[in-house]
């Protein structure tokens, strides 16, 4: 299909981008590349569309009247045909808003002489007839004969060939819209599911989408608001200082609902659809802005320019949902600070991110004091100890920078000029900024200018910079360390003590920097190492027993072994009833004092494994998890299986079994059952021994209260 046909198609509203496509992420390069590739011919991939009756959700106002028939859905090369658009008409598409392109691609340039393209750049193009807007051309604002008389009237005289060669450029672009995009048809009779695993197949290959953008095209699929759901909130907290992506909505429900940060096609199935609505309204509700308000309360973070990973958020957010209330103890808090410091400082989350994820979410689903051990992981990779050498020729940039500002905002640090604190300010004449201590204008003169990589490193290092609001960063002249430090300590004599500023006078003077960089380095490692090893103390975390141990105990009053969710082994076929069996274990460890269920493991205690389960649910472990979720909230309810139910799977001699984890309820747990006839009856389970036992509606009312 040529160019000019697809841009013609979706202003005749033929042609459509669906919600789960994301959002305009094209950089002006790439913009400027595609142009160049055109120009010359080059191969610029092609287009996928499904041809459908009955669209998904779209992006833009525009909505689907089934009277227009057949309508064409963009599945792959959104990006180029959404840039072509707007270079080629001047203007936006119809499924986008100015607010959701980022990175404006119009206002490129051509020289029609060389077809050197660019971005408007004053001193090269100003007064210079040979560059030209290329959306003008495209548009005809402008005439080959009408460049060549601009090129006279500035130039001078053009020659024949010099005329010969623009006309052949001008054609090289307006002919762009000739080009031709070769498609590939989904047709008609593709389901919406079927569609957007094609739309997966087709960028999973490649580097353009991240698993999680993936992942939320296959949830769009099922649940079409979600993107608009999620951008909602992100900028709601995006106004309050704290800006997240998509990607960090993704990770937190797939840490939520599978206690993991990787495998994020396990959030593909539509069988998620409504256990991720429910665990939506709750993250959005009240979880997120809990985690947010802890760490703008308690950690001092005003801003997430401050952190250098957003995603060791995901942890804490995953421990705070599987609280049940979104309430943490003040206990819990600072281990929770404590850990999010030097996750950030040792930058557990700078590589393999998924990975580590797992891991660590992981142990906040199954430890009993999560946060210890995850501290715990980092200090056996790399010592905890901040040592002064770490300073040495370290920037801004550096994550030792963000601990600076967090523990001198602890400590009520104020600007040396203004004397405002240095928390959130109002105004940008009160934003803060990280100025030289020893101004560099005057370090430059004495050797430590970009010549000198080594001296310069120094002039930056953190170690040389304090903590002032934008207005008095402007007023502050290069007056020398030792005539500005002397000012600040006369007008507010605690501002240096609270930046950690050496106060002995000799080191102030120009002569003495390095002197004075060193004594700071010294001053803030001690300081730091005190303030982090006085938020909480670091207790040692109990490992969780390995499950052959486990199941090494035999059946107690605390352990069940069940061979199988729904497969008979005497009958050799599923038994559902045996989902009832399941459910009545769990609602009596509710009512008693909790315990563990395993499930793949018989009476003997030998480990046979999920793979008859496996089989009679399409061969899937997560068939496998949904599938029993679904039964538990049917039986007990969403309340009682989200908030006291842990769900995780593990190998025993080579074979995979399934652990439940089961909390004691904190009121009367009644199970759901339906009859033979159809019938719905609540019963009343508990532990006796190592077997499960119904209590009469009489007996019931003594069991609570004896319980209580």
């Amino acid at each position: 299909m040529k160019i000019s046909q697809i841009l013609d198609k979706i202003d005749e509203n033929q042609l459509f981008v669906p919600a789960f496509q994301r959002e305009y992420v094209w950089k002006r390069a790439d913009a400027k590349n595609l142009i160049s590739s055109l120009i010359k011919k080059y191969p610029t991939g092609t287009m996928l569309t499904w041809e459908t009756n009955n669209p998904p959700e779209l992006k833009g106002d525009w909505k689907y009247d089934a009277m227009q028939g057949a309508v064409k859905i963009i599945l792959d090369g959104q990006q180029r045909i959404t840039t072509l658009y707007m270079l080629i008409r001047g203007d936006i598409p119809h499924y986008y808003s100015e607010s959701e392109i980022l990175n404006d691609p119009r206002g490129l340039y051509v020289h029609i002489k060389t077809l050197e393209l660019e971005y408007f750049i004053k001193n090269k193009m100003e007064n210079n007839p040979c560059w030209i807007n290329v959306t003008d051309i495209f548009q005809k604002k402008v005439r080959e004969r009408e460049i060549i008389k601009s090129i006279e009237v500035y130039g001078g005289e053009v020659s024949k060939e010099e005329e010969d060669v623009i006309s052949d450029n001008f054609q090289s672009i307006s002919s762009i819209t000739d080009a031709e995009f070769v498609e590939q048809v989904i047709p008609v009779k593709a389901t919406l599911k079927e569609a957007i695993d094609i739309f997966y197949i087709v960028n999973a290959s490649g580097i353009n989408l991240t698993d999680a953008e993936l992942a939320l095209a296959q949830i769009s699929g099922y649940w079409p608001q979600a993107r608009e759901e999620f951008k909602k909130k992100l900028t709601e907290l995006e106004e309050h200082g704290f800006i997240f992506n998509l990607d960090f909505i993704i990770y937190c429900l797939l840490g939520i609902l599978y206690s993991r940060g990787s495998e994020m096609t396990k959030l593909h199935s539509e069988s998620n659809n409504e256990n991720l609505r429910s665990a939506w309204k709750k993250l959005s509700g009240e979880v997120l802005d809990y985690v947010v308000n802890i760490l703008r309360t308690h950690a001092y973070i005003d801003h997430t320019k401050e952190i250098n990973s957003k995603y060791a958020v995901v942890p804490i957010v995953v421990y705070v949902f599987n609280k049940g209330k979104s309430v943490l103890s003040q206990e819990e808090i600072k281990k929770v600070i404590k850990w999010f410091y030097y996750s950030q400082i040792r930058q557990r989350y700078i590589s393999q991110l998924p990975q580590k994820l797992d891991k660590d979410i992981g142990v906040v689903v199954r430890s009993t004091k999560p946060f210890d051990e995850l501290l715990n992981i980092i200090a056996a990779e790399r010592s905890l100890e901040i040592s002064a050498d770490e300073f040495i020729g370290v920037d801004i940039r550096n994550a030792l920078f963000s601990l600076m500002r967090w523990y001198f905002k602890s400590k009520g640090a104020v600007c040396f000029t203004t004397g405002i604190g240095i928390r959130s300010n109002m105004g940008k004449k009160y934003s803060l900024e990280w100025d030289h201590i020893f101004p560099y204008a005057l370090l430059k003169e004495d050797g430590y200018g970009m010549n000198n990589r080594h001296k310069y490193s120094l002039a930056q290092e953190i170690t040389n910079r304090a903590i002032l609001t934008r207005v008095a960063n402007r007023r502050k002249s290069d007056e020398s360390a030792e005539e500005y430090l002397k000012g600040v300590r006369m007008e507010f004599p605690k501002a240096l003590q609270l930046q950690s500023i050496p106060e002995d006078e000799y080191l102030w003077k120009q002569e003495n920097f390095e002197e004075f960089i060193a004594k700071r380095r010294e001053m803030l490692a001690s300081e730091l190492n005190t303030f982090l090893n006085n938020i909480t103390a670091t207790e040692d975390a109990v490992s969780e027993v390995p499950l052959d141990e486990i199941i090494k105990e035999g059946e107690s009053n605390e352990l069940e072994f069940k061979s199988s969710l729904r497969w008979s082994y005497n009958a050799g076929t599923v038994d559902k009833k045996l989902e009832g069996v399941i459910s009545k274990t769990v609602a009596a460890f509710g009512n008693s004092d909790g315990g563990i269920l395993i499930i793949g493991v018989n009476d003997e205690g030998e480990a046979i494994g999920l793979d008859r389960d496996y089989g009679s649910l399409s061969g899937n472990k997560d068939e496998f998890e949904v599938h029993l979720r679904n039964i538990l909230h049917e039986a007990l309810g969403k309340s009682f299986t989200a908030s006291n139910i842990k769900m995780t799977f593990g190998e025993v001699n080579g074979t995979e079994v399934c652990k439940l984890e089961i909390q004691k309820s904190k009121k009367p747990l009644y199970l759901t059952i339906v009859d033979d006839r159809g019938q719905k009856q609540e019963k009343f389970y508990v532990r006796s021994g190592n077997s499960s036992q119904e209590l009469l509606t009489s007996e019931i009312g003594d069991y609570v209260s004896n319980k209580a």
